[in-house]
């Protein structure tokens, strides 16, 4: 286990608990799933780490990071899990780092949101996404937020497994970049300024 990971359990007091929170992108393992839409919360935490000058480090349930933002600590944490059992990850991470509820957010690709388009979200149903379904399962609630990416609905009926499984379109991709970049801003934002102001900013 990498030191930073050790220093983590050793936060005294609720002031310092407060002011880490674990961001986890979601997505499937393995070069097949690399630049697939699926994995577009994979592909956030990543630039997050990139823009920071971080690695992530192979750990239990999933490869992990941390940030250093204006005196906040943030947890990057991609599950290793595979998609469809997310919350087997995410809950073995809030209670060995013991992160506040208040302070999960779950990074998600959304089938019902055009390319381009965000919605950050406090609470809410699955909306059918597996990986939602078994954090929600896991944690027995699903009052964590969550940021919806959206990854469009261009395929035909009975082809979404292999739409959201499929890579993203060379017309696609400045696209997706720019809303990576944005979700960044707006994952920083949540940490800093709160959810209410960073929900009216994004979602307006």
């Amino acid at each position: 286990m990498f030191e930073w990971i050790k220093n983590l359990f050793t936060n005294k007091g609720t002031e310092a608990d407060e002011m880490k929170y674990l961001m986890v992108g979601l997505g499937n393992i393995g070069q097949e799933y690399i630049n697939s839409r699926h994995n577009i919360g994979f592909d956030v935490v990543d630039y997050l780490a990139r823009d920071s000058g971080v690695t992530f480090a192979q750990e239990t349930h999933g490869d992990m990071t941390e940030i250093k933002y204006k005196g906040r600590t943030l947890i990057l944490l991609k599950p290793s899990t595979y998609m469809n059992l997310s919350g087997k990850s995410v809950k073995y991470w809030m209670e060995k780092l013991k992160i506040q509820p208040e302070n999960l957010l779950i990074i998600v690709d959304d089938l019902h949101l055009d390319l381009g388009k965000m919605r950050l979200r406090d609470k809410g149903s699955d909306g059918g996404h597996n990986g939602l379904k078994d954090i929600h399962d896991k944690l027995g609630h699903h009052n964590y937020v969550r940021l919806r990416m959206g990854i469009g609905k261009d395929f035909h009926p009975g082809q979404q497994v292999n739409y959201v499984l499929g890579k993203w379109k060379s017309n696609e991709k400045e696209e997706v970049e720019k809303m990576i970049i944005k979700a960044s801003e707006a994952i920083k934002s949540f940490t800093t300024i709160g959810l209410k102001l960073t929900m009216d900013q994004l979602n307006r």
